[in-house]
């Protein structure tokens, strides 16, 4: 498998011979205002520009968008994107938003959805803290990870937006992941805390799968995301995780 690191969650995963875009924010540099109600909000977004050609991007086979929020999916995103190529979503009432604006086939992932080759499985997650979701559950919102299997290839989990917590403890237990891919900028709510993965959350994920590689992603692009690759990676070297962590650059392509 290759895992290109496009800019904050955006992927290109070729897998199995099949190129998967994952969770598209094309946007230009300063596009949009930062998140309301979110640390830095003053900052606007995307804070860094695209360093990977958009003729790259768009040469995909198939499209996951782990959930809807505008920095996995934005209008920019809408405007490029080819209507006719596969959307896998994480359910039926995103595959509707998603044809609403025209794409052709959207499909819903299941237990397992079987695409070029590739055995696709949605996994659960949850964007905060089970005390977020008591006042932020709307904000916040549903969200998914995806396993990805295939002949010759090693076991990936796409652990998408998400915390750790138990299900993300039985997705380890039940996939057996080779390779993980972590939104790792720990992303901040006043009153809700971290809303992705922060430095505790990655060791736990670390010492949970101690045969696993692991990727962080979805870092130094929005402006609530506070902890930057420099701080992992210092992190990573006092805690005996540089062996097993990556922390990609954008543009960078890693092989496993």
């Amino acid at each position: 498998m290759k895992i290109h690191q496009i800019r904050n969650a955006t992927l290109i995963v070729t897998f199995g011979g099949t190129r998967f875009l994952v969770d598209p924010y094309l946007a230009e540099k300063d596009a949009y205002p930062g998140f309301e109600g979110t640390v830095n909000s003053e900052i606007r977004n995307p804070r860094v520009e695209l360093s990977t050609p958009m003729e790259t991007i768009l040469d995909f086979d198939a499209l996951i968008l782990t959930h809807l929020h505008p920095d996995h999916f934005d209008e920019a995103a809408v405007k490029l994107l080819p209507r006719d190529k596969p959307v896998f979503v994480q359910d039926y009432s995103d595959a509707e938003l998603i044809k609403a604006m025209g794409f052709t086939d959207v499909r819903p992932l299941g237990i397992e959805t079987a695409f070029g080759g590739v055995t696709l499985s949605r996994t659960r997650g949850q964007h905060g803290s089970d005390q977020a979701y008591v006042y932020g559950a709307e904000l916040l919102g549903n969200v998914m990870g995806v396993v990805f299997r295939a002949e010759g290839e090693k076991t990936l989990y796409l652990a998408g937006d998400t915390v750790w917590n138990k299900m993300v403890e039985t997705n380890l237990e039940m996939f057996k992941p080779d390779v993980i891919v972590l939104a790792a900028g720990d992303a901040q709510v006043p009153g809700l805390g971290s809303i992705i993965m922060g430095t505790a959350d990655i060791k736990t994920v670390h010492d949970s799968a101690p045969e696993a590689q692991i990727v962080a992603s979805h870092m130094e692009t929005v402006n609530h995301c506070v902890l930057t690759r420099a701080e992992l990676a210092s992190f990573a070297e006092a805690n005996g995780m540089t062996a097993r962590l990556s922390i990609p650059a954008d543009n960078d392509v890693l092989e496993f």
